[in-house]
């Protein structure tokens, strides 16, 4: 017997392989693709672009949706500035029967993107928290979704911890010179993505750095690199000053690579996560800390740091000069280099 169409949209709203995967507001609806757990552990984002092709998605109503929704799991967040290991953490947290990270679900995009557009703050406010709802949906019994929205989506950090006061947050960045010098070895499209980033940061209102409109058009592509960081690294300590430590820790990419073990545990315990002496082993010797995120080659902290010379031998000057630059930027504008409420002590 066929399903009846309230029983299917009770399926998609209660299942977790129903990943929420785009928002379309002209008609309020949501489109879902089934994605296996197996889908969400092989793709580095919960984008088109690393998901599999497969069915076209169901469009649903977002109303008939949460209409049937159930109550979701913890979720916990890890907003984060850009090449930072952010996308390591997160796979690190696909613990079956403890916890699940979900990578970039793109519907947050989507909403960044309506925002942008003009959308209205309530109706706006109503979808994101329905959102954090169907993506809060646990693949087994007790465990805790440790959610990495895209960097573009920090603007709604402020709202994703209001809307969910049990949360915690991790504001994971890289230091200045170390993010300068990712930019700078991704070339041309490293340069262009800064670039695309100053313009959506400009549009949420988050850079306030005493420039006028047309300073950002005279930077060149490394100063628009560190505008980007420096506005998101204010936005971490205004989140620091109003969620206070209890809820929201900082934490550098250095140290996730130089003090693996020392993260998991202390993120662990941040997020409610319980794990033993040999779960942290496991996970510290599995594939999210050995492996690059995005290729899945074996990589470790050596490579990381044979990389960043790499660059510092092309690059080294314009970025010191940058970094230099930045510095004083920041100390002008009353930026904290250092964002406080350190994860690790």
């Amino acid at each position: 017997m066929a399903s009846s169409p309230d029983t299917l949209i009770a399926a998609v709203a209660r299942e977790a392989q129903w990943l929420p995967h785009r928002y379309d507001p002209g008609e309020d609806a949501i489109h879902f693709r089934r994605t296996p757990r197996a889908e969400h552990r092989a793709a580095t984002f919960l984008t088109d672009d690393y998901l599999p092709a497969g069915d076209a998605p169901m469009v649903l109503r977002r109303t008939d949706v949460m209409a049937t929704a159930t109550r979701p799991a913890p979720l916990h967040f890890i907003f984060h500035s850009a090449f930072c290991c952010s996308t390591l953490l997160a796979r690190a947290f696909d613990i079956e029967g403890k916890a699940m990270g979900l990578k970039e679900p793109y519907i947050l995009n989507d909403l960044v993107g309506w925002a942008h557009r003009g959308a209205q703050p309530a109706p706006a406010a109503q979808v994101l928290d329905d959102a954090l709802t169907l993506l809060a949906r646990p693949f087994g019994n007790g465990e805790t979704l440790v959610m990495k929205p895209s960097n573009v989506a920090n603007a709604f950090a402020p709202a994703m911890l209001t809307m969910r006061p049990q949360a915690n947050a991790l504001l994971l960045y890289a230091p200045l010179r170390d993010y300068l010098n990712s930019i700078a070895r991704k070339g041309m499209d490293g340069r262009l993505w800064v670039r695309d980033l100053l313009v959506k940061l400009l549009k949420d209102r988050l850079i306030d750095l005493g420039f006028d409109g047309e300073a950002y058009l005279r930077h060149t592509d490394l100063q628009a690199a560190a505008v980007g960081w420096l506005a998101q690294h204010a936005l971490f300590g205004r989140l620091v000053a109003r969620f206070g430590p209890d809820r929201v820790r900082t934490l550098s990419s250095e140290q996730v690579t130089a003090r693996p073990r020392e993260t998991m545990a202390a993120l662990s315990a941040l997020f409610g996560v319980a794990l033993d002496e040999a779960a942290l082993d496991a996970v510290v010797a599995g594939p999210a800390f050995t492996r690059h995120s995005k290729s899945e080659a074996a990589f470790g902290g050596d490579d990381r740091a044979a990389e960043q010379r790499e660059a510092d031998t092309r690059f080294g000057d314009e970025i010191e000069k940058v970094a230099a630059w930045a510095e004083a930027v920041a100390a002008n504008a009353g930026v904290a280099i250092d964002p406080g409420a350190p994860l690790l002590g």
